[in-house]
């Protein structure tokens, strides 16, 4: 069932459903949320069966302010207390030692705990309400709201897709942001990037004033997080990256008989050939990552075998659409 989010009795069944262990569509800027009572350890395991995850693969939790991160971490280095001050409420996920009872079925069995600060309205007025609940609800554990490693949902439509008419959904619109939020480890003494997002490398250095490693640079110890095994964000129809001149070359060489075929490209395709899906990429980073899940689920809808996709450019600010695709193509 999808209720208007921005409705004052949607928000409040929706925080009682939480409070009652139940699951949630929860939307955010980045993307929506299957969301649950991160500290219901029955309510989390329905998302893990739900989502079809693994057990050992750790929920972000996300809370309504600063001042509930004492309820979950046991320490906030100062590098991360200046980024949540600086991008929070937004899409960034900071990786912070865990108090030892805080929401230990969302974490994978580790003791570290992923933590954000959604900036969606709806979000944040939900967040709230929770905690106005009789028995209050201090966090909420919320992975992308679809199958695992399946395309990621960016509106409520998306997500009564994916499970059905018997789901609570909240629907906040369309996402803004529409890629996962950046995710930085802050367990380690130096800030890790562990998955790239809208807030970029440059904007954690100019904040903290030290240049995020990656995950590379510091193999050992590493925290499991969201998103970030090889093969994930996948439509079902198979993904390559390729350069726009080979795609070019590749529907020359088909010629009329090309047939299944989606291409998404930010250089304009040429072809004869009614079996093929044209659709541009915008030229903007953020514009691309606002609209990359909904053109993939578009592409599945319409039934194609193979997306062609242009590959983005090495920039920083590309990093995120980058990243998202390559582990689409690797599913």
């Amino acid at each position: 069932m999808i209720l208007d989010g921005n409705q004052p009795d949607a928000l409040q069944q929706a925080a009682a459903a939480l409070g009652r262990g139940e699951l949630l569509g929860l939307p955010t800027e980045t993307v929506y949320g299957l969301a649950a009572d991160a500290d219901n350890d029955a309510a989390v395991a329905q998302i893990f069966a739900v989502k079809g995850r693994p057990s050992n693969h750790p929920l972000i939790v996300h809370v309504a302010d600063i001042d509930t991160v004492t309820r979950y971490a046991r320490e906030v280095p100062l590098f991360a207390q200046q980024l949540m001050e600086t991008f929070w409420p937004g899409p960034l996920t900071l990786i912070l030692p865990r108090l030892p009872q805080a929401a230990k079925a969302s974490t994978g069995g580790q003791d570290s705990v992923g933590l954000r600060c959604p900036s969606h309205p709806v979000a944040h007025a939900l967040l709230l309400a929770c905690q106005q609940l009789a028995a209050p609800v201090w966090g909420v554990a919320a992975p992308s709201a679809n199958q695992f490693g399946r395309v990621s949902p960016t509106t409520a439509a998306h997500v009564a897709a994916e499970f059905g008419d018997a789901l609570l959904v909240l629907d906040g619109g369309a996402c803004e942001v529409g890629i996962e939020s950046t995710i930085v480890d802050c367990t380690r003494g130096v800030p890790v990037l562990l998955r790239p997002g809208a807030i970029s490398r440059d904007d954690i250095e100019q904040t903290c004033g030290m240049r995020p490693l990656s995950r590379e640079d510091m193999p050992d110890h590493t925290p499991r997080a969201s998103g970030t095994l090889l093969a994930h964000y996948a439509p079902s129809a198979k993904v390559r990256l390729m350069p726009a001149k080979q795609i070019q070359t590749a529907l020359e060489v088909l010629g009329p008989d090309a047939a299944n075929i989606a291409i998404y490209s930010r250089q304009r395709m040429h072809t004869s050939a009614r079996g093929v899906l044209l659709q541009r990429m915008p030229d903007e980073p953020n514009a691309a990552a606002q609209e990359l899940f909904a053109a993939l689920r578009a592409f599945d809808d319409a039934k194609v075998k193979l997306i062609w996709v242009e590959l983005p450019p090495e920039s920083a600010d590309w990093e995120g659409v980058r990243d998202r695709l390559e582990r689409a193509a690797a599913a």
